[in-house]
């Protein structure tokens, strides 16, 4: 009697346990499916105020350009200012940014539009600095996907993290030259030289790859182009940069140093196919690419200064003893207004020692240069002098901007003092002096003016308003270029012991560029040179002649 209740009570209680479990198993699951309801639920009211958020910042930037060019982005800014016939704000000269103003309703399609805009590319990596990324995050347009920003800052592809704290970006420099030389026949006795009729050449081949960390950049650029002669691989720079204080930036490794005001300048902004000779032979005594170098560049809206100690170029380490110099920039615009700007500075340079070749006591360096376009290997114009302890060059820089028309001008002074590397003889022991100079002009046809860069302490490329559309009235960007130039590498000419005659060049060139974008450029350059080297035997050096060539130029 006692054990049938027993058991019913056991079979009763296993029952209600079971329920309970099945309906705690059943509140479970419920549960579990509110909690992912409400994951979805936030997920899509994210979507919503990011979208929301986007239309706002927008509508922000919209109205900031309306107020002031200069709060606004630069891609708006191009366009406000563009529409009031002005040249872009100086806020924004050449300002590398990464990110966005559309957050995540941003679209692939309207960055590449508004990359279209501008000026073209460095041929340089990057250099701005982590605030600089950041603020951009907020102004430029980007896409966004899973916490990465995709977009074109400054016209080059770029990858970043949301905060700009990590990043990397891909650019191109690509310059083919095609061209020839006219009237060249050499005289009797003479060579003719590397002077073909229609040849060409891979003048610039380089791919910048820049890796950030906040404010920490690491730049490394091959390039598979020759200045002279296509076929051979070498490296245009790799460096560490540091740009975490304002309007400065720290540079350490393989490098270009800025001096001259034409070499402050990117090969994708240049107003003629290569520098003037002399600003050319001037930088590559101490400078030049792929030099190492320690120093850093500070810039603001009116003033720029840069200085740096440099060692040998990349691939030119001497067994004996490397060569070791510095060079000092520094440039300002005492006078800017809407149409005008005035630009003074002064560079120098100087090698405390060249470099000392294998198997000799003997140092020894050689200035030499082309007529000013890099289709021969050919040069006219050269001088090397012996027993050199010493090697400086300073010269000050002009420049003026009137609307469309610039003008710039320099003049350089070179200086050799001697060593004692050698026998005393009057002709390796006298100092040598040679000098240079060039006046050029450029106006702007149609698209944006020439306008400062106060990044380079120098004058940037035209802008493309409207990238080419003809359907449209588009065009792109046209400018005209003249430039005049002399240089005089003879030295000590009345005095037959230590006369030293490395000839004097002189060249008028012209030149058009057009711009269909910020990304392409079509160049055509022409030039009438005339050398005279006034050699004690002969003029057999003594050469005049044209050369006509052109350039599809490409920069990302």
């Amino acid at each position: 009697m006692i054990r049938r209740p027993i058991v019913s009570l056991l079979l009763g209680s296993s029952a209600l346990l079971g329920l309970s479990s099945f309906h705690q198993a059943r509140a479970d699951s419920a549960s579990d499916a509110q909690i992912k309801a409400l994951q979805l639920e936030m997920q899509a009211m994210r979507r919503e105020m990011s979208g929301q958020i986007s239309v706002l910042r927008q509508r922000l930037v919209r109205a900031e350009a309306v107020r002031s060019p200069e709060a606004a982005n630069a891609a708006q800014a191009r366009r406000v200012a563009a529409s009031h016939g002005q040249p872009l704000p100086d806020s924004y000269a050449r300002d590398i940014h990464i990110g966005g103003d559309s957050g995540m309703g941003g679209s692939m399609a309207s960055a590449m539009q508004k990359a279209d805009l501008g000026t073209p590319p460095s041929d340089r990596g990057v250099s701005s600095s982590w605030a600089s990324f950041r603020a951009a995050t907020e102004k430029e347009e980007a896409l966004h996907m899973g916490g990465m920003v995709v977009g074109f800052p400054g016209g080059r592809p770029t990858i970043s993290s949301e905060d700009g704290m990590y990043a990397m970006s891909i650019g191109l420099a690509f310059h083919e030259d095609i061209g020839g030389f006219m009237g060249m026949s050499p005289r009797r006795g003479e060579t003719k030289g590397d002077y073909e009729g229609l040849t060409e050449n891979a003048r610039r081949l380089r791919i910048p790859i820049s890796f950030r960390y906040k404010n920490w950049i690491a730049n490394i650029t091959p390039d598979f182009g020759s200045s002279t002669a296509d076929g051979s691989a070498t490296l245009y720079e790799a460096n560490l940069n540091y740009a975490g204080f304002r309007n400065t930036v720290i540079t350490a490794g393989y490098f270009q140093p800025r001096v001259t005001e034409e070499d402050s300048e990117s090969s994708n902004e240049f107003e003629m196919m290569e520098r003037p000779a002399i600003t050319d032979i001037v930088r590559n005594i101490a400078a030049g690419d792929a030099r190492m170098s320690f120093g850093a560049l500070h810039y603001a809206k009116r003033w720029w200064i840069a200085g740096y100690v440099t060692g040998q170029s990349y691939g030119k380490r001497a067994t004996y003893d490397s060569q070791s110099g510095a060079t000092f920039r520094v440039a300002g615009r005492p006078y800017v207004s809407k149409d005008i700007d005035v630009h003074v500075g002064l560079s120098a340079i100087t090698a405390f020692k060249v470099a000392q070749g294998t198997g000799s006591s003997d140092r020894s360096y050689t200035f030499a240069e082309q007529p000013e376009v890099d289709l021969t290997t050919t040069k006219l114009l050269s001088a090397t002098v012996g027993n050199v302890g010493s090697i400086w060059s300073a010269g000050p820089e002009l420049g003026f901007r009137w609307k469309r028309l610039v003008l710039k001008g320099e003049y350089y002074n070179i200086g050799v003092t001697r060593g004692d590397y050698g026998a005393s003889t009057a002709s390796n022991t006298a100092n040598v002096n040679f000098t240079g100079y060039y006046g050029a002009a450029n106006y702007t046809i149609f698209g944006k003016a020439r306008s400062y860069n106060i990044k380079e302490g120098a004058f940037a490329a035209p802008g493309v308003d409207h990238a080419f559309d003809p359907s449209h009235g588009y065009w792109g960007a046209l400018e005209m270029s003249a430039r005049y130039s002399v240089t005089d590498l003879n030295a000590n000419l009345g005095n037959a012991a230590t006369a030293l005659r490395g000839g004097q060049q002189t060249v008028w060139s012209a030149g058009l560029n057009w711009y269909p974008n910020r990304h392409f450029r079509f160049m055509l350059d022409f030039n009438h040179f005339i050398v005279s080297r006034n050699s004690v035997a002969a003029d057999v050096m003594g050469r005049e002649g044209n050369s006509v060539a052109g350039r599809i130029q490409a920069a990302f």
